[in-house]
Formats: C-alpha cells, sequence, structure tokens
C-alpha cells in the first residue's frame, strides 16, 4: 500500500483539478520562501470569492 504524502487540515478534500495562473519571472520562486503560502493563498481566494458573491 503506497504510503500517504499529504494530509489536508480541513474535513473536505480538495479538488483534482488544480486551479493555475501565469505570473512574472521570480514571482514562483520568491513565493515557494513564504511560510505556508499554500494555505495563505486559499485563505485569500476565499474571501476574494467570498466578497465577490457579496
Amino acid at each position: 500500500m503506497p504510503k500517504i504524502k499529504f494530509q489536508p487540515k480541513n474535513k473536505v478534500a480538495f479538488d483534482k483539478a488544480p486551479v493555475q495562473f501565469k505570473v512574472l519571472p521570480g514571482v514562483r520562486e520568491k513565493l515557494k520562501t513564504v511560510p505556508d503560502w499554500q494555505e495563505r493563498l486559499r485563505e485569500y481566494v476565499d474571501q476574494l470569492i467570498q466578497d465577490v458573491d457579496d
């Protein structure tokens, strides 16, 4: 049986299809230096969507 490499913190599994967008050169490398960048970006996207729905 394969070892599970990732355990989500939330109770709902993430969507299998990722959201992708292009960034300027160098942004990807800088983003990876930000602590917990993926979770912070998910929170920002949730807030951005909520602001539109209101």
